[in-house]
């Protein structure tokens, strides 16, 4: 018998590897497709640690030593900034770091922003 055209076994293995190669694929697009929303997340933790210090330099405040923390959402994006004031050698400056959580998952930093904050005579 004169055959053309292509076996079972050679229908399936074509078949196998489209398989192989179009998974690989969607895994690779999910990936791109996390990885931008972890990247549009930690840019809006860190506009927010910017504005927080920016207020408090536009505001000319010298805030008191200790730790707060409230909301600061971006966008359509939850997220809690957490400031801590400390002194430093020089009485007239204070060291102020924000740190930037989601509210969704609070045990993981996503900006951290430290700033000198002077005192206003």
């Amino acid at each position: 018998m004169n055959g053309r055209g292509f076996t079972l076994v050679e229908v399936l293995v074509a078949l196998a590897i489209v398989a192989v190669a179009l998974t690989a694929g969607l895994r690779a697009v999910g990936s791109m497709a996390q990885f931008g929303a972890e990247v549009r997340l930690r840019l809006f933790a860190q506009l927010s640690a910017r504005n927080e210090i920016a207020l408090l330099r536009a505001t000319q405040s010298f805030p008191d030593l200790g730790v707060t923390a409230g909301a600061c959402p971006q966008g359509d994006v939850a997220l809690v900034c957490r400031r801590e004031v400390k002194g430093t050698p020089n009485e007239f400056f204070r060291r102020v770091q924000v740190q930037v959580y989601s509210q969704a998952e609070p045990q993981v930093v996503l900006a951290v922003l430290v700033g000198i904050l002077p005192k206003e005579r």
